[in-house]
């Protein structure tokens, strides 16, 4: 390519990419949706024999948002935002576009297979971890793949400078390729029951408390490199890119980036509190996770201060709106978090409707927002098309941040009551109410959430609608949008 050229950037696996995460954002969210009113109505655990259960559907969802939505985002955007900061593009390598098309196929195969096999049962029971081995072994496959597209990218790059969005997309690849390895070591039950086990099935290498321990090393920080650090990595780009802001303080960037990655590694232990294993190891996963609380929130600060100046955007433009307020919910989150670390909250919120409450408000209200706020911000620049609906986007942000607001507060409620109920005793020592009374009692609240996570799910069929539209319907654009991407009226 001749030096002042126009870089013409390829969106083909980016676009593949977007259609993966609005498809798997559906089947996770209906399911989490189904999942809520089943708690609230257990009768409808009934509906599918074994294979409508709470305890069957549970994995779907959780493994459907964290791994087929967020996962698929996370590809998308780096798919975009790699090629724009680095200035290339993929058409300029045959084998790199070879690269990202087979790392598509084969994650899009891997998402479908997990959808089969673990609404057929198959599960290792490791939460977050529930794949058995031969699809572990395509997870390694495609995740080396992605490593191959993000060194390779960098290494043609015409940038020589990699802003910080990069870092945090390398990050996120080294780490969970670290953590997805040591805890999913494991042996097909068949070898280590000689010959009587299946070869589907596998039981881990680890066991007991050692097997603890790995388990919440990884299980923390897959929402630390899954949840957290990727969808920094867009915040850092599409907000500035939207607002024509330039990121308040790059130190500060630099600053909490380095943060995250050393301390957010050792505050797993904070799932393990008065458990079997060691009290240190207990109490410096309570000390991290408060400390994690100043690179969450330096990033989360940075955010909020890049829009210094320029606050008015908030009332016209709707994509602002989302990564406000998933900057916003990222640091509520990050404030629940530690607090619910501390061992005297720790007694009280263990085990409750609390934890899914925090879990919600942080995936719901930041990582959500911000990957629909990332796609919305694309769609006019891959498909040279104007956003179809600003009326659709609008109503879908308040009928979404509705449905969080009810969801967090109704699990804060419940989650109190439950451990409040659970420590009361009268006095003779005894226990003043049976573990159905806390069931019972929590009825209204787990209504209360299924109604939320259903406003919440209507919001992103309109999403999906939107973005559909966008891409087949709206106004041509007769060149590429600098920053506030055109919405129809």
């Amino acid at each position: 390519m001749q030096n002042g050229a126009r870089i013409e950037y390829d969106y083909s696996v980016a676009k593949a990419f977007t259609f993966a995460t609005i498809l798997f954002g559906i089947i996770g969210m209906v399911i989490g949706v189904v999942l809520a009113f089943q708690l609230a109505f257990p009768e409808l655990n009934h509906l599918a024999g074994e294979y409508g259960t709470f305890s069957r559907l549970r994995p779907l969802h959780t493994n459907g948002v964290a791994f087929g939505f967020t996962l698929s985002g996370i590809f998308a955007t780096w798919y975009y935002i790699g090629q724009r900061v680095l200035k290339v593009s993929l058409k300029e390598s045959p084998f790199l576009m070879a690269i990202a098309k087979l790392h598509f196929v084969l994650y899009f195969i891997t998402i479908l297979l997990a959808v089969v096999t673990l609404f057929m049962g198959y599960t290792t029971s490791k939460e977050y971890a529930e794949l058995e081995w031969p699809l572990d072994i395509l997870v390694v496959v495609w995740w080396v793949l992605w490593g191959i597209s993000i060194f390779g990218l960098i290494g043609i790059r015409r940038e020589r400078t990699l802003y910080i969005s990069i870092w945090y997309f390398i990050a996120s690849f080294i780490a969970i390729a670290m953590l997805y390895l040591f805890n999913n070591m494991e042996v097909p039950t068949y070898l280590a029951s000689g010959g009587y086990g299946s070869w589907l099935h596998s039981v881990s290498m680890y066991s007991g408390s050692n097997d603890a321990i790995v388990q919440w090393w990884y299980g923390h920080n897959a929402v630390a490199f899954v949840f957290t650090v990727p969808i920094i990595a867009m915040i850092y780009y599409f907000l500035p890119k939207e607002s024509g802001q330039n990121v308040y303080s790059y130190k500060l960037s630099i600053l909490a980036f380095w943060g995250l990655l050393f301390v957010y590694l050792w505050a797993g232990g904070h799932h393990l509190i008065y458990s079997t294993v060691p009290d240190w190891m207990q109490t410096m996963g309570s000390i991290m996770s408060v400390v994690l609380i100043l690179p969450s929130w330096g990033s989360a600060i940075n955010m909020l201060l890049t829009m210094k100046g320029q606050w008015q955007q908030l009332q016209t433009n709707t994509l602002i709106k989302f990564m406000i307020l998933a900057s916003t919910f990222y640091m509520l989150s990050t404030i629940e978090g530690p607090i619910q670390s501390i061992k005297s909250v720790n007694a009280i919120a263990h085990f409750t409707d609390w934890i899914p409450g925090h879990v919600h408000d942080g995936v719901l209200g930041w990582v959500v927002f911000m990957v629909m706020a990332a796609l919305f911000h694309m769609a006019p620049r891959m498909y040279g098309r104007e956003i179809y609906s600003k009326s659709l986007m609008d109503t879908q942000f308040w009928l979404q941040t509705t449905g969080i607001v009810l969801y967090f507060t109704s699990m804060w409620i419940a989650g109190i009551t439950q451990g409040m109920m659970w420590r009361a005793y009268d006095e003779y020592g005894s226990l003043v109410y049976s573990f159905i009374d806390t069931v019972t009692v929590l009825q209204p609240y787990y209504t209360i959430r299924a109604v939320g996570g259903l406003l919440y799910l209507i919001g992103f069929f309109m999403f999906s609608y939107n973005m559909y539209k966008t891409a087949t319907a709206g106004r041509i654009l007769d060149k590429e949008p600098v920053n506030a991407s055109p919405v129809a009226a």
